[in-house]
């Protein structure tokens, strides 16, 4: 086990409060479903406690298939609902490996017009960084181990 249940609420609370430091407004908060959801939720818990209110929304990218690594294809599965144009969004995911998930979800967002899209994960697994992104808001950073 990298990370115990005290240690993962404990920075779980820690990325609320930073997220509720900079006070946005008509906040849209997007999880990258399926890994996201726990980490997702949990994260929301602990913003509603800091008094952050905001919108929130899913979206289902894959580029791994079936397999255990990633295809280097990013495709949609499920998209957002919600509106992003001129609205700050913060993008949810459970661990930054590659970062072309990330990366694809961060380009759509702004692409369709957000004011200002922040990434946060649950994990940074720099060792096989293939775009060009880093995590705003971040859990833990972590050596290139096999995680579930």
């Amino acid at each position: 086990m990298l990370y115990n249940e005290d240690e993962v609420a404990e920075r779980g609370n820690a990325i609320a409060e930073e997220i509720a430091s900079h006070n946005y407004e008509n906040l849209l908060v997007v999880a990258i479903l399926k890994g996201s959801f726990i980490f997702a939720a949990d994260l929301l818990r602990a913003l509603h406690k800091q008094g952050v209110y905001l919108e929130m929304d899913i979206m289902m990218l894959s580029s791994y298939g079936k397999n255990l690594e990633s295809s280097g294809q990013v495709q949609i599965l499920r998209d957002i609902e919600s509106t992003v144009r001129d609205r700050p969004v913060i993008l949810i995911d459970d661990i930054l490996e590659s970062g072309r998930t990330i990366a694809f979800a961060k380009d759509l967002i702004v692409a369709r017009g957000a004011g200002e899209v922040k990434t946060c994960v649950f994990l940074d697994k720099p060792g096989k960084r293939a775009a060009n992104v880093d995590a705003d808001f971040l859990g833990f950073s972590t050596p290139d181990l096999f995680v579930v």
